[in-house]
């Protein structure tokens, strides 16, 4: 038995071909350290292009360094971030925020398939600033959620709004942008109400990239430095910026997140199991019990349970229709 990561996560497969050859093309000649070289200009005009926003751009090779260190850009140490209960900050992230923002703390909030309940934000911010509690100073949205569902343009907007309006400073993991903006979320509304952004990569079809978006320019006053001490300002900085040249000057990254979400829901649509939350980008959740589980993982498929118990299948730009036509066979033998 052969093992099949296809359907593990969007990060085991490998590099599009427009992210690495643009990899080579700048792999040639000297050029200045530290993000100051021609290619992390073009990418970081790419990315401004995309979002319609003045921004600063550094590009680093980790995501969860990258959310914790924008994070504790927006929290003192005594101060907390509001962000869903299971958002990857809370449950995949083994402390980082905490550890890069010296004790900042995280309140975990309800809501159906990822989606913070404004409504329990709404109470989380009625809370009073007491000395033995961390009080709110920043949310961190999630689009696409752990579930792989979509903020609408509206509701993160209503949320980050909410937020703002509470003098929150705002953050956005977006390690499936992408996905979302292919489900039709607003790029362009983000810089209305985020102060830092996390562009992902790695799960899009690049390297282990990722952007960091500072969309309040307040916030970018000594940024590298914060960076460099934390050991994510790579001194060769063009061959982590390439990868978003290659998939941002053609619209190959949106194509490549519609191909990923359309054979998620070609996934679901096959499935003979109850699917767990609304299929609207390149996630699927099954309702599947241990030894369906285990007759699935015996025929080499590496999925695994999620936090809510449901089992999560992840496509990705690379999935082929074969590979999903197999898996659903498989499913369905299962029944």
């Amino acid at each position: 038995m052969t093992p099949r990561f296809d359907f593990a996560s969007d990060t085991t497969a490998p590099m599009t071909p427009e992210a690495l050859a643009a990899l080579h093309a700048v792999n040639s000649g000297y050029t200045p350290s530290y993000g100051e070289d021609p290619a992390s200009r073009q990418a970081g005009d790419l990315i401004r292009g995309l979002l319609d926003a003045d921004a600063e751009v550094r590009f680093v090779p980790s995501a969860t360094a990258a959310n914790a260190i924008c994070l504790a850009a927006l929290c003192r140490p005594f101060e907390a971030v509001l962000c869903h209960q299971h958002a990857h900050i809370m449950t995949n992230e083994t402390g980082a925020p905490g550890f890069f923002g010296q004790g900042l703390g995280l309140i975990g909030l309800p809501g159906a398939s990822g989606k913070i309940d404004p409504s329990a934000m709404e109470a989380a911010l009625g809370h009073a600033d007491v000395s033995y509690r961390q009080s709110p100073a920043a949310l961190s949205l999630t689009n696409t959620t752990e579930y792989g569902v979509v903020y609408s343009t509206e509701e993160a907007a209503g949320l980050g709004r909410i937020a703002k309006g509470r003098g929150l400073g705002v953050h956005m993991d977006g390690a499936r942008l992408a996905n979302a903006a292919a489900a039709g979320f607003d790029l362009k509304s983000i810089k209305d109400y985020v102060g830092l952004l996390v562009f992902g990569g790695a799960k899009a079809g690049m390297s282990g990239t990722e952007a960091i978006v500072v969309l309040d320019k307040a916030l970018a006053r000594r940024l590298d430095a914060r960076l460099k001490q934390a050991g994510q300002l790579p001194s060769k900085g063009r061959y982590y910026a390439a990868p978003f040249i290659g998939m941002l000057e053609d619209g190959a990254i949106l194509r490549y997140a519609a191909h990923a979400n359309a054979m998620a829901a070609k996934l679901a649509a096959a499935s003979p199991f109850e699917i767990a939350h609304r299929v609207q980008s390149n996630v699927v959740f099954m309702q599947m019990d241990d030894q369906a589980l285990a007759a699935l993982q015996a025929k080499g498929w590496l999925v695994y349970r999620f936090l809510d118990g449901s089992v999560r299948f992840t496509t990705c730009w690379a999935t082929t229709e074969e590979a999903v036509e197999e898996l659903s066979a498989d499913l369905a033998a299962l029944k």
